[in-house]
């Protein structure tokens, strides 16, 4: 038995390369074939300069299973997912470590239709074969293809526009030399936008930082941007651009929360009565415009697995964590950091509304914390303790994931990472700024740990 460390709850990212290294990539693709037993399989990779090597060993393992792969290159994330819904393949994986360090990589799995496998449908299957090395003998070799779905992915990213009512924005575009900006490119004929980009080529040496928006040290360069260009709005994603992060006309950083309700405001007068699913870390911004607009809010524990599971019981058009991952039902339901802001920016072009405007309203209505992350030695201590605290004089708990504590005018989330030894807490009130701040601060102080990001 050979222990193979880095699956996560709903992926797998290790260091590179005593944890991940040309010979575990190999075995995982052996393991995933003989727990999927597909016929054909999507792969791809982001731009970090060990994901030439992990893939091409992946590729091996798939093939050495009589797997045929079809190889769609250079990606984010949601190209896997795209090409293996759109081509009806059997399954699909990427290779990529998201926003991690720079000597991390990882892989995510999806299965037929773009279905993901987490650690509840297969990934600690997935592990065990893997640890275990033993495989069956395939019938076949598996043969290897190139191709290329960057055409019928621009042009379903297009689909969710109405392109005649566009106007002319200017756009700052920050892709954090992730893979984001050939996108950018492939998109830009067809809009009339003014694209504004910095740190636009792909770079896996990451010469500005790992393309991670979520800290703020690398919205910088975005804020910059927009205030000397006076720019409508800015984009950032992180390097396989799965999740994108807007900053609006002033150059502020809109949280991820704000825009799901954004969103759903979109889809619901598209479709009446449809569902939108929504985490339970932050919710009642987007309950309160999801059920003013008559749709149904349905909550899922956070995590893009999980997320889009529900996505598909519940039929959902849209969902949307607040970490800025948005799924998308004529997606395959899964996650695109694209679609966000082609829409946000339709939504400008047609209310003539500055984003600042649009979302305003909402983050007054119900201030929120953003998400505050502490390092504890142990987390369940610390949320059983904060349980005992306030469960006590709540209106009601929920434990979805982790704790969710609600009062009259506030409540909080109190939860484990599935992905980093941390826990995080998000805290909302009801247009009461001063009480949201005051509660996080009294929350912080039972928490106690060390700041993280």
């Amino acid at each position: 038995m050979n222990p193979i460390i880095g699956f996560k709850a709903y992926d797998y990212r290790a260091r590179l390369p005593h944890e991940l290294n040309a010979d575990v990539a190999y075995r995982i693709g052996r393991a995933y074939a003989e727990f999927l037993k597909p016929g054909r399989v999507v792969v791809g990779r982001d731009i970090r300069l060990s994901s030439d090597e992990l893939c091409a060993a992946l590729t091996r393992g798939l093939l050495d299973s009589g797997v045929d792969v079809y190889d769609i290159g250079l990606c984010g994330t949601e190209g896997v997912y795209f090409a293996t819904f759109a081509e009806n393949m059997d399954g699909g994986i990427m290779v990529t470590a998201s926003h991690n360090p720079p000597d991390y990589n990882g892989m995510k799995f999806v299965r037929e239709q773009s279905r993901p496998i987490s650690g509840d449908t297969g990934l600690k299957e997935i592990q065990k074969i893997a640890e275990t090395d033993v495989y069956s003998t395939p019938a076949r070799q598996g043969r290897r293809f190139e191709i290329d779905t960057r055409q019928k992915y621009i042009n379903h990213l297009l689909s969710y526009l109405d392109q005649a009512r566009l106007r002319k924005l200017k756009i700052v575009v920050n892709a954090g030399n992730g893979g984001a900006g050939a996108i950018v490119d492939l998109l830009e004929s067809h809009l009339p936008f003014e694209f504004i980009k910095i740190n636009h080529q792909p770079d896996g040496t990451f010469p500005n930082g790992v393309p991670n928006p979520m800290l703020e040290e690398n919205r910088e360069s975005t804020i910059r941007a927009i205030r000397q260009h006076q720019a409508d709005l800015g984009v950032a994603w992180d390097g396989d651009y799965d999740r994108c992060f807007l900053f609006d006309e002033t150059g502020a950083f809109i949280e991820g929360y704000y825009i799901v309700g954004l969103l759903a405001s979109m889809f619901l007068r598209r479709e009446a009565g449809a569902r939108i699913v929504h985490d339970p870390r932050l919710t009642w911004a987007t309950v309160d415009m999801v059920e003013s607009l008559g749709g149904k809010a349905v909550m899922s524990k956070s995590g893009h697995a999980f997320m889009k599971d529900v996505m598909r019981q519940a039929d959902a058009i849209y969902g949307g964590e607040m970490s800025a991952h948005h799924y998308f039902r004529a997606f395959g339901y899964c996650d695109s950091g694209q679609v966000p802001w082609l829409l946000v920016a339709q939504l400008m072009s047609e209310t003539g509304k500055p984003l600042s405007a649009l979302v305003g309203e909402r983050i007054a209505k119900f201030p929120a914390s953003g998400e505050i992350n502490r390092k504890v030695a142990d987390a369940k201590a610390t949320i059983r303790r904060a349980q005992d605290r306030y469960q006590p004089q709540s209106l009601s708990v929920d434990f979805t994931d982790g704790l969710s504590v609600e009062f009259e005018r506030w409540r909080f989330n109190l939860r484990s990472s599935n992905t980093e030894p941390l826990i995080r807490l998000n805290v909302e009130s009801r247009g009461d700024m001063a009480l949201m701040r005051e509660k996080t601060r009294e929350l912080l102080e039972l928490i106690g740990g060390e700041e993280a990001h």
